[in-house]
This record gives structure tokens, C-alpha cells and sequence, in this order.
């Protein structure tokens, strides 16, 4: 086995993880945020860093993540969990503008420093589920932590899906050929063709979660509201996209992944293709009830 494919196998012991989110975008984020705090005894969180975002819930970039950090710092509130403010970090406020220059910001200053202190042989596990220009600059700021980190980043569409305008990798296309290029250990969520059959609905959400604490209560009003807002119909169902990104780091086959020559994202919002590139692990198929129940029992504790 390579060095690569065999720092791309699932941890079995508890790992250090870092969480890079674009918490205000929409919901799932904060499920997956809380997710990976009641999941302590295998996740030790090391860092939370606020991802940009630009779309009709912020004014550019710079707004998306400002607001990202606030709503991060929100969530560690309703969970009783403020002791954790001193480790979630503004990210940048632009996107990659090339494939060469990194975004500066507190965020990827951070993680270029805090991934020094791993090794391959104990990496530092990288979450990401919003545009990757954080991760991306902190790459090109130390590329030698690509030997020290392991990348679970949710992005990009299913390779067999006709196109690839998903939003996080749309967002900063040249910091998703960053990650893709650079040869760290990527494991890849696509998100249209795989994670989006990880859905809920009202009345689930109502039974699993309503009065168990104020932070389940949050995320189903707020769950709700966008759903009721965006689909206007009272039979909606809703992805839950992020929190497979937790789930892959944890035990309990929640998901089937596989080896895959690691593909170049185009700026048309295509993939091409080079059988002769590295390996990357691309998740394929997500268990979505043994997930959601293990989701449901953290987030009611």
C-alpha cells in the first residue's frame, strides 16, 4: 500500500480535528458543527475557522464569513459550550485570487501553523464544508503540511453528475484545484448523486429532537423556516449535507467510499479527467438511517 492511500484509511483511534465551515450559508452547518462537539470522545477539536460564503444570506464574501463566525460562536452558546470561543478563528474575506496566491487571514495562518506540530504518521484531520479557500491558503502559505493533514472536505458534485456547479467548489474554483492538485490525502463528499440523499423532514425533526435542549430547538425552527421559506410546501424534505463530513471520521458504517484517480476541476464547472493523477477516497454511498441516528442521539444528549 502507498504512503497516500494508506494515510487515506479511516482513523480508529481518536484523532485532532479541525472544523472549516460556512456556518450562516445554511443549517446543515450547524448540525454538523454540534455533531463534531458531542463527538469528543473520538473528535478532539482542535480549531474552528469561519469560511466565506457570497449568496442571497450575505453581501460578499467577507459578510458571509463574518457572519459564519458569528453564528459558529452562536451555536457553542445554545450548547453551554463557551469555553470553546478561544478556538474558532475569522477565515478569509476573498476568494483564491490564482491557483498560487493564498487568502490571508487568521483562519489559514492557524491551521498552517497548528498542522506543523503533526505528523504522517498522526495527522491533523482537516473538516471542511464550505469553499476551500482557507484550507487552499494555508496549503500555499506552508505547502509541507500536506504531509501532516488529512482532508474530509465536502464539495463538488458526484463524478457521473452531468455538472459540477456545486456550491462550495464553484465558489473559489481555484482553491478546489488547490486540494485537488497538491496531492494532500483528500477523502471527498460530492454532494448532488451522493450526500444528497442524507435528507430529513418536519415531523422526523419534531420527534427526535423538539424539547430535548435549546440547541435542538434552534435547528428545528430554523431548519423549518428555510425549508418553508425556499420550497413552500409543508411536504418538504431537506439535505443535511454537512454532517456526513463528521460522519466519515467516525465509526459505525455510515457510508461506503472508494479509491479514485483524483479529478481537476474545471473553471466551465466540469471535471476532466487524468488516469496517471493520485489517489484521492471518494465517498459514494451514505447510509443515511444509521447516520441520522447516531446524529439524532449526540445532538439529544
Amino acid at each position: 500500500m502507498s504512503d497516500l492511500i494508506h494515510r487515506l484509511q479511516k482513523p480508529t483511534d481518536p484523532v485532532d480535528v479541525v472544523l472549516d465551515t460556512d456556518t450562516y450559508n445554511e443549517i446543515d452547518d450547524q448540525y454538523a458543527l454540534a455533531f463534531l462537539i458531542k463527538s469528543q470522545a473520538k473528535l478532539r477539536v482542535k480549531a474552528l475557522y469561519a469560511a466565506p460564503f457570497f449568496n442571497e444570506r450575505s453581501y460578499g464574501p467577507a459578510d458571509g464569513m463574518r457572519k459564519s463566525h458569528a453564528e459558529i460562536l452562536n451555536v457553542l452558546r445554545l450548547m453551554g459550550r463557551e469555553d470553546l470561543h478561544g478556538i474558532v478563528h475569522m477565515g478569509s474575506e476573498s476568494y483564491l485570487p490564482s491557483e498560487t496566491q493564498a487568502v490571508d487571514s487568521p483562519a489559514a495562518r492557524h491551521l498552517a501553523e497548528l498542522a506543523m506540530g503533526y505528523t504522517k504518521e498522526a495527522p491533523l484531520y482537516v473538516v471542511a464544508i464550505g469553499a476551500i479557500t482557507n484550507v487552499a491558503s494555508a496549503l500555499l502559505m506552508r505547502p509541507e503540511i500536506r504531509e501532516r493533514i488529512v482532508l474530509v472536505w465536502l464539495g463538488g458534485h458526484a463524478l457521473h453528475w452531468p455538472d459540477n456547479t456545486e456550491f462550495n467548489l464553484s465558489q473559489d474554483v481555484a482553491a478546489a484545484r488547490v486540494v485537488f492538485g497538491c496531492g494532500v490525502p483528500l477523502v471527498q463528499l460530492p454532494c448532488m448523486g451522493v450526500v444528497s440523499a442524507f435528507t430529513t423532514c418536519g415531523p422526523e425533526l419534531e420527534y427526535w429532537l423538539r424539547g430535548k435542549n435549546p440547541l435542538c430547538d434552534y435547528l428545528v425552527d430554523r431548519t423549518t423556516s428555510a425549508a418553508l421559506d425556499e420550497q413552500k410546501i409543508h411536504t418538504w424534505t431537506r439535505a443535511l449535507w454537512d454532517v456526513t463530513a463528521i460522519g466519515w471520521l467516525l465509526d459505525g458504517e455510515y457510508m461506503l467510499d472508494r479509491l479514485e484517480h483524483s479529478p481537476i476541476p474545471q473553471y466551465d464547472h466540469h471535471y476532466s479527467f487524468d488516469p496517471n493523477r493520485h489517489m484521492i477516497r471518494y465517498v459514494y454511498h451514505i447510509h443515511r438511517d444509521k447516520l441520522f441516528a447516531a446524529l439524532f442521539e449526540a445532538l439529544a444528549y
